[in-house]
């Protein structure tokens, strides 16, 4: 592997089995919690002995919209980590809250759909605040959705055309085993919008969900020819991505020197430039 080429990891969750001083968020035990804790610490361990130097958390679910972990973890390792948070944004003053997570290091907010193919979720108050918000500080929106929802972000999109938004992995295509054209070409039709990126993430939840990964390069080739690899930025999702026969190893190998349509330049960007650009600027 080139150890010697940087990265970013553009996509990681942290959590610890200390749940007195960070609870739980109604609803969920800590059955939930596999593994039992990934701190930063045992996160590191693994990623920086590869060239990772910096990396982008984000809110792990199961803490709600109590981002302490998330916050102390990103103080207590300065210029290491930056973070990617959860807003209610039903909640009396979502923009205001980004505002002042700003100031703490976060540099995106999180959005999830409540069911599939629900149209409505990006339609209130509060969640257009937050994309207001985002452009006016410069931060980004990143959904977290199936390829159901894609036709909802992009009218979010035209809307809010100086919105940055950074869809995580492939916006959930090919996780069930199948890449369709039509959501391929949704995903890439939204690159009409310049300041949409797209997170090449979760290797172990795609396709056929193991190394070496070859049945993904069709999918990123479209991305690439598509939004240029100024746009496109590599995460792991870890510590999913460690569960056998997947490792980190394995997920960073695969853009390191696996995809050979990649120009150095490509890869320079899809490993750190883009991330660096987008959430550590």
């Amino acid at each position: 592997m080139s150890a010697d080429l940087p990265a970013i990891d553009g996509h990681v969750h942290v959590w610890t089995g200390d749940l007195a001083t960070y609870p739980l968020a109604a609803g969920y035990s800590s059955s939930r919690m596999q593994p039992p804790s990934f701190t930063p610490d045992e996160y590191l361990a693994i990623a920086a002995p590869l060239g990772v130097q910096r990396t982008v958390l984000i809110q792990m679910d199961f803490y709600g919209y109590d981002n302490s972990y998330l916050l102390d973890t990103i103080e207590r390792f300065p210029g290491v980590f930056s973070g990617v948070a959860q807003i209610d944004h039903r909640g009396p003053d979502p923009a205001t809250e980004l505002c002042r997570l700003k100031t703490l290091g976060i540099r995106g907010a999180r959005i999830v759909p409540p069911g599939h193919g629900d149209d409505l979720w990006l339609n209130d108050a509060g969640m257009r605040s937050l994309w207001r918000c985002a452009a006016e500080q410069r931060l980004a929106i990143c959904p977290l959705i199936a390829p159901a929802e894609l036709p909802a972000v992009s009218q979010m999109c035209e809307r809010y055309s100086e919105t940055t938004v950074v869809v995580d992995h492939f916006a959930g295509i090919g996780s069930d085993g199948t890449f369709r054209a039509g959501d391929i070409h949704a995903l890439c039709d939204l690159a009409q919008f310049p300041h949409v990126f797209v997170k090449t993430s979760a290797f172990y939840d795609i396709g056929e969900q193991r190394p070496p990964y070859d049945d993904l390069k069709p999918m990123i080739r479209h991305l690439v020819d598509a939004y240029g690899a100024r746009r496109l930025m590599w995460g792991s999702d870890s510590p999913f991505q460690l569960t056998l026969p997947n490792t980190y190893r394995a997920s960073l190998e695969f853009v390191r020197n696996q995809l050979d349509f990649l120009s150095a330049d490509d890869r320079a960007w899809l490993l750190e430039r883009t991330a660096t650009q987008v959430f550590f600027a």
